[in-house]
């Protein structure tokens, strides 16, 4: 079906409207979708969700748009496709209910045929309700976050989401391919329709078929297609080589007892990206992507995109997605449930395996709101919805069922469940292997066992009665690879009661990659390591703190569990706090430390919090050293000082003011491996590290005491922006002093104005504990830093940002943006 976008001037209403005079009487808000109403609302210290969802809340909304159907579409399909809405949606049509979605995270699509006016303009109303909290163990947002699109088609036409092409096999430089075209009859007779596929590259065409099917009236029908592609072009993360799949569905005519042509003949269209590529999985040769060995360098996100909130944008996903793949890392999770279609385009472009996730609870709950109550009525319809959207984009190599689901342990008929959830992954797409992330038995055991066992969560497993393996080896029946959340010492045990078992390491924290990188590469039967998390998000806030304290301190008795979120994220705790990179997309020191023990040659040098020395460092479980690229530390000169340095030399010299303080070898041993620490009786100034191998300086860094706060500097990420309402740029405003130095420890109040083709669509900053509304014009810097985000308008012309803030006088900063 020909698919539009119809994300632009929706009107949003908070509450729920049950007529068009209770709408005739809200005035509303106009929006452009992909729309989050739950991020610009305030956060209150009495939020229900807590932590788990930053201190936000939620409530019910809606949104309405007067759709002109053309007349000319008499007799066609119109259908909407939605690709997520948050949640418990409900579809309106001129007044009547046409359609439900209680699941958030999964695509679906509504016909409108029957109910809408041709010729004339249709209310849609799509109401939301996010207000059962907690529903989310993370930040969830709430509305249209991912946009909608109107389909239309013929009567005879091709399924939404029923394009599936997929690799049998490559050889002597052909690749042989299989095609599942879905196509729909929804007239009252049977049917011949043609269907052709032609495949591009570029703008050429590099193969095509076409065979005719017969369709019964008000049915579908697959046409199953095999043809082959002379000298592929093939798709990995290194070389994301993409095809167009262009399919066509000509309604030949009518069949009784013989064809009768038609002689006006209805063609229905669709598209989508597609790549020649195999994936297996086995434990001698492990997990192997066009025959080629792969260890996955993996990283966890959730659906957030920070001060955007919820709000999916394919210039967001494609941002992130660049970012982390720049910083070595070739495959992510979609933790804990289906991705939008933009991130998942972005991964299909840039080459980025995903580990494609499904849900976070079953039957049983993790909080009293979540998708545990739809699930027994649901989950069918929603996985197939979710792999149907995904399964011929080449990116995604694994499926999940679920993560650290409770019935893991046979609760709740869990391994009968779990047989059921992967047979249908199965059944739907074939051609790659089905996971689900396991973890301890902190939770998923009857009264009788739990009594004896560790109710901490994600402690590792290594019992002599082998009670996990045991208890969790049915629940794995039906998955390829074995999914182990923070179970890295089992992997060696496990092999040898399992030796055919295919391990990933599904979930780790992210403080132990040095140590844990090297047992990936060592064994091949484990396939890959994804660190909990890539990307810092909004919610589950507080998990990751770094906390130093004198001894005798109480917190010290209590332990890294002491630091979580329940006891030790009071409000206003935002983020989770524990990623390789923060929300506004800037490197921490835990994704430069990653960066080195995958092989990165460079240097990068950080100094513990001042007034730390000497004291006893308490990290949460997911925690990273609370260090900083910061050498301004007024009131502790000739104070000693800890500095630490990540490198894969042999050795690092550290120098301060030109003097030498030290030289070292670098550790390589836990808890760090890749790293070497150095005491520093602190002065202002220069501070230099230096790699040495062999004798050589390989690379340097270097941190310089800056002076006052004295400007402003704006960096923009690109100069152009297309005028389609959805495109962004990302605009780094940094406080400087006289010299052009962040100062890192600046906090200046800033002011943003935006005129032009365009709008404001997120202002702050990485801090994690903050009170602000990011769809405000006002933010602190955070550490010298903010981020402003322009979003597009509809028309081309300019934007322009001017950022003003108060550094002893105003100090202005101006941007002009080109829309195109």
């Amino acid at each position: 079906m020909q698919s539009m976008p119809i994300d632009e001037k929706w009107v949003f209403r908070r509450g729920f409207h049950d007529s068009p005079g209770a709408l005739a009487s809200d005035p509303g808000e106009l929006v452009d979708l992909p729309h989050d109403g739950m991020i610009g609302t305030p956060v209150r210290p009495d939020a229900p969700a807590q932590s788990d969802m930053g201190y936000f809340t939620g409530g019910q909304s809606d949104y309405t748009k007067q759709l002109l159907i053309p007349a000319e579409w008499a007799g066609d399909c119109v259908v909407l496709a939605i690709d997520g809405a948050m949640m418990h949606a409900a579809v309106e049509v001129n007044g009547s209910l046409i359609g439900r979605q209680h699941y958030g995270y999964a695509p679906f699509t509504v016909d409108l045929t029957r109910l809408v006016t041709f010729g004339a303009e249709n209310r849609i109303t799509i109401h939301v309700d996010t207000s059962m909290q907690p529903n989310s163990r993370w930040y969830t947002g709430s509305g249209l976050y991912r946009g909608v699109r109107l389909l239309h088609g013929p009567a005879v036409h091709i399924v939404p989401d029923g394009i599936f092409v997929s690799t049998r096999e490559i050889t002597d430089d052909c690749a042989f391919l299989s095609a599942q075209i879905d196509v729909e009859n929804v007239t009252v007779t049977q049917r011949l329709a043609e269907v052709t596929l032609q495949l591009y590259h570029e703008d050429n065409v590099a193969a095509e078929t076409k065979r005719v099917i017969s369709l019964e009236p008000g049915s579908t029908t697959m046409a199953h297609m095999a043809f082959s592609l002379l000298h592929p072009l093939l798709w990995d993360a290194d070389h994301p080589n993409l095809y167009r799949v262009s399919v066509s569905v000509r309604d030949l005519g009518g069949y009784r007892t013989h064809f009768v042509p038609d002689e006006i003949q209805t063609v229905d269209t669709a598209e989508t990206l597609f790549g020649v590529r195999t994936v297996t999985a086995d434990a001698v040769r492990g997990l192997r992507i066009n025959g080629r060995p792969v260890k996955l360098k993996g990283g966890c996100l959730h659906h957030d995109n920070g001060l955007l909130g919820s709000v999916s944008l394919y210039a967001a996903e494609e941002r992130k997605i660049r970012k982390l793949k720049e910083s070595g890392f070739n495959a992510v999770r979609t933790a804990h449930n289906p991705p939008s279609s933009a991130l998942i385009e972005a991964c299909d472009r840039l080459g980025m395996y995903v580990f494609d996730e499904a849900f976070d609870a079953w039957g049983i709950a993790k909080r009293s709101g979540d998708y545990s109550l739809c699930f027994a009525d649901h989950w069918e319809e929603d996985l197939t919805a979710f792999v149907r959207r995904d399964r011929t984009h080449p990116c995604v190599i694994l499926w999940s069922t679920g993560n650290e689901i409770p019935e893991r342990g046979g609760l709740n008929n869990g391994y009968s469940l779990a047989t059921k959830l992967a047979g249908t992954v199965r059944r739907l797409d074939g051609t790659r292997p089905i996971s689900n992330g396991i973890c301890s038995f902190w939770s998923g055991l009857d009264d009788a066992l739990a009594k004896e066992h560790d109710p901490a969560q994600n402690v590792q497993e290594d019992r002599e009665d082998n009670l996990w393996e045991k208890g969790t080896e049915p629940f794995t029946n039906g998955l390829d690879i074995v999914g182990y959340n923070y179970m890295e010492d089992l992997y060696e045990k496990d092999h040898a009661l399992f030796p055919d078992r295919v391990i990933l390491g599904s979930e780790n924290f992210p403080k132990e990659i040095g140590f844990r990188w090297p047992l990936v590469e060592r064994l091949p039967y484990v396939i890959g390591d994804f660190t909990w998390t890539a990307w810092d998000y909004l919610g589950e806030a507080g998990i990751g703190k770094a906390v130093y304290l004198d001894e005798g301190d109480p917190l010290l008795a209590k332990g890294p569990w002491g630091l979580m979120p329940q006891n030790a994220s009071p409000y206003p705790w935002r983020t989770a706090n524990d990623a390789d990179f923060d929300i506004t997309g800037l490197l921490l020191p835990q994704g430069a430390y990653r960066r080195v023990v995958w092989g990165d040659p460079g240097i990068f040098l950080f100094v513990f919090p001042a007034g730390s020395h000497g004291k006893t460092e308490l990290l949460s479980p997911w925690g990273f050293p609370g260090i900083r690229p910061d050498w301004n530390h007024a009131g502790f000169e000739g104070k000693p000082v800890d500095v630490i340095v990540f490198s894969r030399a042999q050795e690092v010299e550290l120098k301060l003011n030109g003097t030498v303080i030290g030289r070292k070898p670098v550790d390589t041993e836990k808890p760090l491996p890749g790293s070497v620490r150095f005491e520093v009786n602190y002065q202002p100034g220069l501070l230099e590290a230096e790699s040495i191998s062999g004798g050589k300086v390989i690379s340097r860094a270097m941190l310089e005491t800056a002076g006052a706060p004295a400007g402003i500097r704006l960096t923009q990420e690109k100069s152009e922006l297309s005028a389609d309402g959805h495109d962004l740029v990302y605009i780094r405003i940094e406080i400087v002093d006289e010299a052009g130095r962040i100062v890192p420890d600046a906090a200046v109040l800033l002011q943003a104005s935006v005129s032009g083709c365009g709008r404001l669509a997120g202002f702050g900053t990485g801090n994690p504990i903050t009170d602000e509304d990011y769809t405000d014009t006002e933010t602190v810097s955070y550490r010298g830093s903010a981020m402003a985000i322009l979003r597009a308008g509809f028309e081309a012309g300019k934007v322009t940002l001017t950022i003003r803030g108060e550094i002893g006088e105003t100090v202005e900063q101006t941007v002009e943006i080109t829309v195109r």
